[in-house]
């Protein structure tokens, strides 16, 4: 077999698939794995397949074994699913990394570290332990800490925090995939050294050393030298969200995983210097290859570097020993041996970007490499001497730039539907990008590596490396920012399902390949290209008659996404503080595939509902907002109003009466006013495939009383949402009996405690036998509009379909009641 590894990997690769979808006892897959084991070693005829059984229940197996509850005193199963104050005692996983974030205008810092738990004590008595647990820490730690020191520390013990909507970053399910379960949330006093005077490891000293050598000569440590520390290094701390933003978007933010373009450069000046000095192979291999996993150790044993180590100590191995190498054979040993140790890197993001990107590139390139060595060809029957070298440089000179596009274009291919499904972004600018970042990462790379050669014997030319590597990266860093403003750069996309990712790896794989082009298969692959078309394009059909409501809980407001048939007729009600904007609506809008938002509806005058919609209008452009008439007294609401009406045509304000399709404005009118901000809020009305929906805001007291005396023939609706008034409370129960809904959602939030829901109101709403969810307990609420039916749907899994749901049974008043008769 020319690839004999390529089915073993697949083969355990479908055994950890099975794992994941369904987990049976653990002594059963035992059983079944030795009996087939014993199959086939005992079996000397038709036992081909049980080679490729056994290697699916070994993945299996093994996944099981890294995911079930075996010891008695797994974390699991002492601390449950409840928040709990607790200690526990254990040993530092890894360095503590500091990551630093801004809120509210100012920079905060929280330092992370995974401890290796082996004692707990929640009601004073410490017991057994085991488990990892992530511990998060407020500011920076002063001494830091280091990989393998025991400590104690007090805190928050809970399940990391889950998605708040659908499309949303799950750190819960992140954690997960590393056998992290819980979260313990403190701070710097409450830890404590079990060993204070243990030296640190190795590698914490050659982090620092590496530091301070490559910050030599340079004047201040700017953004820059940051960035070269978090490219060379693995150094976390540099990537906040404001520098990282034009490398993710220009879909360059690879160079800063300590990955194979590291781990490849760094193999061939070693390998390189180590040739000039005339060192046989085989003394090359026995050299650099320990060097590359102390620099894999030196830069924090990362998943992706020890992926990257693996792969390149296989081909250096090959190499060393003369042995024929096999790039598609490579990979799938070094994916086996991966998966064989961390089987849960399989469900990993970067693990799958990893070896899709250079499965495509080993299909891709050779091919493409083929093709443009026969266009670039000289005439075979010319001597070399009567060419013109200008000539032959320009071809040598094109070749490269042409495989350099090959490249970049297989690595686009290959991670395409990933970047979609995990970052929901899709980046053709990278084409361009990696044609200029990847050199200048390479140059860094290498002047950095000059630098720390030259650091102990030589600090001048280490300086001088030093500056040269800020030139390569201060030069990465604008270009990626230049090429995020070229038009069509990129585009926010929703994720493919886990289907369409099948078929196009299928497709691409099958396609570079030439399997499916072979001879007997084309007609098939022809018409299995047409079915898959029809089924695609009926999908997008129905999906352009649906429509799709999101309820956002924020902190102390909500925003409502109505994601039309089109992106044009696209609404955002509210949009909730700068805060609300930068963790929340603008991760979820982007999840959504919202590159530009058509309409933003500005129902509230408080910080809690408009704080972010200056950001909100320059990140997604919208196109017009709608306001109140209502006269907010709220300073940051005037703020806000004032800088958006600079923009000509782009503030347009409604009241009661007026259309906005698909809403109809009921309140307030044009002329109305109170003391109280609540009672200005917009209220606004839509029906969509005969489902009627009421978006109340947080309407108080005298505006619902306005809005029943105007509106009662009209208020009559099937789903109302309602937000928390600050000085009332919602839903009165004489608005109640007009609107008789099926559904009820009230969007409050756990912080702050005057935007949650009292239990008296909860209590009152659940007693009319009517679906009440609070988005407090339930996240983010989707109701799904079709033309066959309404459904919703809660991020905690809840799922309800409108049909089936009772009718509120109150009577419904005939006319509006004297005001000292209103149950207010």
């Amino acid at each position: 077999m020319k690839r004999p590894l390529v089915p073993v990997a697949l083969y355990y690769a479908v055994g950890l698939l099975l794992g994941g979808l369904v987990q049976p006892p653990l002594v059963l897959l035992f059983t079944a794995s030795l009996l087939c084991l014993i199959l086939a070693l005992g079996r000397t005829s038709d036992r081909a397949w049980l080679p490729a059984l056994c290697l699916v229940f070994l993945g299996w197996t093994n996944l099981v074994r890294c995911t079930a509850v075996i010891s008695p005193y797994d974390l699991r199963i002492q601390l449950g699913n409840a928040p709990v104050l607790g200690t526990l005692r254990g040993t530092l996983a890894e360095t503590p990394s500091l990551r630093v974030h801004e809120r509210d205008g100012q920079e905060l810092a929280r330092t992370l570290v995974t401890l290796h738990v082996s004692a707990l004590a929640t009601n004073g008595g410490w017991l057994p332990a085991f488990g990892q647990v992530l511990v998060s820490t407020r500011g920076n730690l002063e001494p830091p800490g280091f990989s393998g020191q025991e400590i104690e520390v007090s805190g928050v013990i809970a399940p990391p925090p889950d998605r708040l909507a659908e499309g949303l970053f799950s750190y819960r399910n992140y954690l997960a995939h590393q056998s992290i379960y819980y979260q313990l949330t403190t701070d710097a006093a409450h830890w404590k050294v079990m060993n204070p005077s243990a030296p640190p490891p190795l590698a914490d000293r050659f982090q620092a050393w590496a530091k301070r050598t490559l910050a030599a000569g340079l004047p201040e440590q700017d953004e820059p030298l940051r960035l070269l520390w978090a490219m060379t290094l693995g150094w976390k701390t540099a990537l906040t969200g404001e520098v990282s933003e034009p490398f993710m978007k220009s879909g360059t933010m690879h160079i800063f995983a300590i990955s194979g373009l590291h781990i490849a450069l760094i193999a061939g000046i070693l390998v390189s210097l180590l040739r000039v000095a005339r060192l046989p192979r085989r003394g090359c291999g026995l050299v650099v290859v320990p060097l590359l996993w102390f620099y894999t150790a030196a830069t924090g044993w990362q998943p992706s570097a020890i992926r990257s180590a693996i792969m390149m100590s296989i081909v250096v191995g090959g190499w060393s020993l003369s042995r024929p190498s096999d790039l598609l054979n490579s990979l799938a040993a070094a994916a086996f041996i991966i998966l064989l140790w961390q089987p849960q890197q399989l469900f990993q993001a970067s693990f799958q970007l990893s070896f899709f990107v250079v499965l495509s590139i080993a299909l891709l390139v050779p091919p493409l490499q083929r093709g443009i060595d026969r266009r670039l060809a000289l005439d075979s029957f010319l001597a070399p001497e009567i060419i013109p070298q200008w000539q032959r440089l320009a071809r040598t000179g094109l070749r490269n730039l042409l495989l350099t596009l090959a490249t970049s274009l297989a690595a686009w291919l290959g991670a395409l539907p990933l970047t979609a499904y995990y970052f929901h972004i899709c980046s053709p600018v990278t084409l361009l990008a990696n044609l200029v970042i990847v050199p200048l990462s390479a140059l860094a790379l290498s002047c950095n590596l000059g630098s720390l050669l030259c650091g102990a014997g030589l600090p001048w030319v280490s300086e001088l490396f030093n500056h040269a590597a800020w030139f390569w990266m201060l030069g990465m860093s604008r270009f990626s920012r230049w090429a995020t403003l070229i038009p069509g750069a990129y585009a926010f996309v929703p994720a493919p399902g886990v289907f369409t990712c099948l078929i196009y790896y299928g497709l691409l794989v099958g396609c570079l390949s030439g399997w499916l082009w072979q001879r007997g298969r084309r007609l098939r692959t022809v018409a299995a290209l047409l079915l898959l078309g029809l089924y695609y394009g009926g999908q997008w059909r129905s999906a352009r008659r649906n429509f799709s409501l999101t309820i956002l809980p924020l902190e102390g407001g909500h925003a409502s996404f109505l994601d039309a048939a089109g992106r044009s007729r696209d609404w955002l009600v509210d949009c909730g503080s700068t805060n609300s904007v930068v963790y929340v609506v603008r991760p979820f809008l982007r999840a959504q595939g919202v590159t530009r938002l058509p309409r933003l509806m500005l129902t509230h005058g408080d910080v809690q509902h408009v704080g972010g919609a200056e950001l909100l209008r320059d990140e997604f452009h919208c196109a017009e907002v709608w306001v109140s008439p209502f006269r907010f007294r709220s300073p940051v609401y005037r703020q806000v109003l004032t800088r958006l009406e600079h923009h000509p045509g782009l503030v347009k304000t409604v009241h009661r009466g007026d259309v906005a399709p698909p809403w109809r404005i009921l309140h307030p009118g044009e002329d109305d006013a109170s003391s109280l901000g609540d009672d200005g809020a917009l209220v606004c009305q839509a029906e969509l495939h005969g489902v009627r929906v009421l978006l109340l805001s947080d309407l108080g007291r005298q505006g619902q009383h306005q809005l029943f005396d105007r509106e009662a023939h009209r208020l009559r609706s099937d789903i109302v949402v309602t937000g928390i008034p600050t000085a009332s409370e919602a839903l009165s129960e004489t608005l109640l009996r007009a609107i008789q809904p099926r559904v009820i959602i009230v969007a409050d939030s756990e912080f702050p405690a005057t935007a949650r829901a009292s239990t008296k109101l909860l209590d009152r709403l659940t007693a009319h036998r009517t679906l009440v969810l609070s988005t407090r307990t339930s996240g983010a609420v989707q109701i799904y509009f079709r033309p066959r039916g309404c459904a919703i749907a809660t991020a905690r899994g809840e799922s309800f379909e409108l049909a089936a749901l009772p009718a509120m049974t109150l009577p419904q008043p005939e006319a509006s009641p004297p005001a000292a008769e209103r149950q207010w």
